[in-house]
């Protein structure tokens, strides 16, 4: 185990799209433990530490609400920016947003707050000289109290910002009571083979508002 922290995230509005809903967008009901990272490494990352997520507690009702947003039907490709870089002028770098503009509903969270425990681990091999896991803990402590961020953490989308503040002391009371069942969720992308990345699948189960990701099922 290395160096842990706690955070606490709120925002009005949360999107962690389920990948099985192609079209239309609709949230799991709680975060993805990538998407928690993601607002960790917003905050703070280095190539010589790697952040793992411990636990996510759920300390507000999980409520949706429908939403209409605009959204893109096609993006640049790897390919068309490869051969604009190599002087091909044929080729243009932009997406006219007018005629591909698309309107789609979205299921989506509101008035959410969690708290994530998370730790890093410290890679020798990727770190500087002077490099060490105090060093790294100490920075990440000092942007979160200062509300510093590399770029703007979002829940699940970037038009969704997450206000995020370093948690100190006991965990607030969660509403959710028991045991709560919610199925397989996305925990991550396997990289371990670019040319075959794969989505690995967790069973979610909440206690008493926490989900343990320390001890659970995956699959691939």
């Amino acid at each position: 185990m290395g160096f842990g922290i706690a955070i606490r995230v709120k925002g009005q509005y949360a999107l962690f799209t389920r990948p099985e809903m192609k079209v239309e967008r609709v949230s799991y009901d709680v975060p993805t433990p990538s998407a928690a990272r993601g607002i960790i490494e917003a905050i703070y990352w280095k190539p010589a530490i790697a952040w793992k997520i411990d636990k996510i507690h759920v300390l507000n009702p999980i409520n949706f609400t429908n939403i209409r947003r605009n959204e893109i039907s096609e993006k640049i490709s790897t390919d068309t920016a490869k051969s604009i870089m190599r002087g091909n002028t044929d080729r243009q770098l932009y997406v006219d947003v007018l005629s591909s503009r698309q309107q789609r509903a979205s299921m989506v969270l509101t008035n959410v707050d969690y708290i994530f425990e998370a730790h890093f681990s410290h890679d020798p091999a990727n770190a500087e000289s002077d490099d060490t896991p105090e060093k790294h803990y100490n920075i990440v402590l000092r942007r979160l109290r200062s509300g510093q961020y590399y770029h703007q953490p979002c829940l699940g989308t970037r038009e969704f910002p997450a206000e995020v503040s370093l948690h100190e002391g006991p965990l607030p009371p969660s509403y959710h009571q028991g045991a709560q069942d919610l199925g397989w969720m996305l925990y991550d992308m396997d990289f371990s083979d670019p040319k075959d990345i794969k989505p690995v699948f967790f069973k979610a189960v909440m206690i008493n508002g926490t989900i343990d990701l320390q001890n659970i099922q995956k699959a691939v």
